[in-house]
């Protein structure tokens, strides 16, 4: 069985007692569904940026959030990786809310499918590697890390998995989810996307300790901000074979908490700040929208023109902004489009 080595340093500990602190403080913290519907939509698109950022995406974060506003009509692989990773987050977000979503091998393997569609043969999206693979330097080219041999991987990835069920009771969430994320890495049971795949599998288990990534922060973005230090802590070098149960976990967990303490505190600094935007404010025109839908289940244009004096230019945006903020879903086309409620 699985067993990580590692140890609980005064700085580990310290870090624990910190996140588990921030979280109680943020959820305390009472803001209009509105402000956090503009967190949630800034917070995905600034994990589509760092995610892919990470595996050196070349696209700034201004660009990603263009692409992500408005779909190009040809669209790069760059770009690809971007609205994969968005639909990802957007998907598993709303899967958290309806229902408990637990880690498995299949939600893994879903996971790889959404990111890496397009991007990848047909034979190799959502399905565990069958042949070699290495890790180069990336500044080099060189060889540093030898990952498992492609037998293993499902035997290791179901006996990482095994373990995180086993130890819910007996160990901190926040530690475990630190442990499956580095030696998710270390099997890397992917041809490609095994960062991506592994950051969004490791959303999971931070939702599950009542630290929902999707809606507050981006945690990827800490690891985006120096990527050298973060293929440090998180990767090893050498030939797997010969490190594992040798391998020390404790100075990543260290790291990754930090990073979780890093953007906690980022987002308690600019929450207010958000409450207040003109971005995420309601006015009166769109509560009475929202007021219809919630009395007749929809609303039509010509519905929302015997409610409000606004010209038809101006009610159409009042729907977009509605729709942009994740409010609303837009329904059918032309003469018969309608809204509703985002489910």
């Amino acid at each position: 069985m699985f067993l990580p080595k590692y140890t609980i340093t005064n700085r580990l500990l310290a870090n624990i007692k910190r996140v588990n602190s921030l979280v109680s403080e943020l959820n305390n913290r009472r803001f209009p569904n509105i402000v956090l519907l503009g967190l949630e939509k800034a917070a995905r698109e600034v994990s589509a940026h760092a995610s892919t950022s990470i595996e050196g995406n070349p696209l700034p974060l201004t660009e990603v959030k263009k692409i992500l506003k408005s779909r190009p009509a040809n669209v790069r692989e760059s770009e690809k990786e971007v609205l994969n990773y968005n639909e990802a987050l957007r998907y598993l977000n709303n899967r958290l809310q309806k229902d408990h979503l637990a880690l498995s091998l299949d939600l893994i393997l879903e996971i790889h499918k959404s990111i890496m569609k397009d991007l990848l043969p047909r034979q190799d999206v959502g399905r565990l590697r069958n042949k070699p693979v290495i890790v180069n330097d990336p500044r080099t080219g060189q060889t540093i890390y030898l990952p498992p041999d492609a037998v293993e991987v499902k035997p290791l990835l179901t006996d990482l998995i095994d373990f995180i069920k086993a130890k819910r009771k007996e160990i901190d969430s926040l530690l475990l989810s630190g442990i499956f994320h580095k030696q998710m890495v270390l099997v890397h049971p992917f041809m490609d996307g095994n960062g991506r795949t592994t950051r969004l599998a490791t959303k999971i288990l931070l939702a599950e300790m009542g630290l929902n990534t999707f809606n507050l922060f981006s945690f990827e973005n800490y690891y985006n901000k120096n990527v050298a230090r973060y293929f440090k802590y998180v990767g090893e070098q050498g030939d797997y074979n010969e490190l594992k149960g040798h391998i020390d976990f404790t100075l990543w967990l260290e790291y990754f908490t930090e990073g979780i303490i890093d953007e906690l505190l980022r987002v308690g600094q600019i929450l207010p700040q958000v409450g207040i935007s003109p971005d995420t404010r309601l006015q009166e025109h769109h509560h009475k929208i929202l007021d219809f839908i919630n009395k007749n289940g929809f609303i039509k244009d010509s519905d929302y023109a015997k409610l409000v004096d606004r010209a038809r230019a101006t009610r159409i945006l009042d729907f977009q902004k509605l729709v942009e903020l994740g409010i609303l879903d837009r329904k059918g086309k032309g003469k018969a489009t309608y809204y509703v409620l985002k489910g």
